[in-house]
């Protein structure tokens, strides 16, 4: 009867984390589908604990509530590897792809302390290779534990994963620009080198500000910053024929990662575009999935 319990409780943390990735992160969600079915689970479960750590700061009303979040996941991590039960789905689930597949600590850790330093940062980044860094340990780490739980042992796959978690990183920031605008959030993640270069930094003491009333300067400062994702992705996509096939499916992230580029171009690489906000990435559900079963059909990312 216990044994019958414990497997039911595990059922319901891994339902959660799926759960978990369709309603917050939705595009990877469905690449996510196109795993094999002895990987799925333990990328759901890994995926979901990023939508947790993610979300963090955004669903707290105050910022004090969503970095005590954060440090509980940083803690949660030291416990389950310390094979103490924590009562929370996602950690539970996590606990048992952790045990199963013996997923690196260091790599969940990366990604808890990337955010827990990001919640306490009070100045914009200084560099775009500062957001890099961001961008590999809170969106790579997640591919390299994924490629790691499927048994993948691939330095190509790995830098592969590097680049595709990169692009995926900086994409993200940029979508995000409109969302913590509207909440007036005193960072933007504009790099002060990328805003100098278009006129978008202003000086209040030791204080540095982004303008955000420019469209024009704006969307150039974008159309860099997303040039050296499309670069990531380009490199990425080179190291193809050195990957093995097994870890293709883990890549497919690649694919939302360019289809958001391509709205991004549609739309002059303005952010406040109303399109970008339209379906999947700025495109209609039924592309995206098509998009998508295209690539892994041709076993491409």
């Amino acid at each position: 009867m216990k044994a019958a319990s414990t497997s039911s409780g595990l059922g319901a943390a891994f339902s959660y984390c799926v759960q978990q990735v369709r309603s917050y992160d939705y595009h990877h969600y469905f690449c996510l589908l196109h795993l094999p079915p002895d990987m799925r689970k333990a990328a759901f479960a890994l995926r979901a604990f990023n939508v947790e750590t993610a979300k963090a700061m955004d669903v707290a009303s105050d910022p004090r509530v969503g970095l005590m979040r954060l440090l509980w996941w940083q803690e949660a991590i030291d416990k389950i590897f310390a094979d103490k039960v924590i009562e929370h789905p996602t950690a539970q689930a996590l606990s048992c792809v952790i045990s199963e597949h013996k997923i690196t600590k260091g790599w969940l850790k990366r990604s808890v302390e990337a955010r827990i330093n990001d919640a306490r940062r009070e100045e914009i980044p200084d560099t775009i290779e500062e957001l890099e860094r961001y961008a590999e340990d809170t969106v790579s780490t997640i591919l390299y534990t994924t490629l790691q739980a499927g048994g993948i042992n691939s330095t190509a796959a790995d830098h592969a994963a590097s680049h595709i978690g990169k692009a995926s990183g900086l994409l993200l920031l940029l979508r995000s620009l409109p969302y913590h605008a509207s909440r007036n959030r005193p960072i933007c993640y504009i790099p002060a080198d990328v805003a100098t270069n278009h006129g978008l930094l202003v000086k209040h003491g030791s204080r540095s500000e982004i303008r955000m009333d420019s469209r024009e300067k704006l969307s150039d400062a974008v159309f860099e910053m997303a040039s050296i994702a499309n670069v990531h992705l380009q490199k990425a996509r080179e190291l193809a024929q050195t990957v093995p096939k097994k870890a293709l499916p883990v890549l497919l992230p690649a694919v939302p990662a360019q289809i958001f580029l391509d709205s991004l171009r549609r739309s002059e690489f303005d952010v406040f575009d109303p399109r970008l906000g339209r379906g999947v990435l700025g495109i209609s559900p039924f592309w995206f999935q098509l998009k998508l079963k295209w690539h892994a059909w041709r076993r491409k990312y």
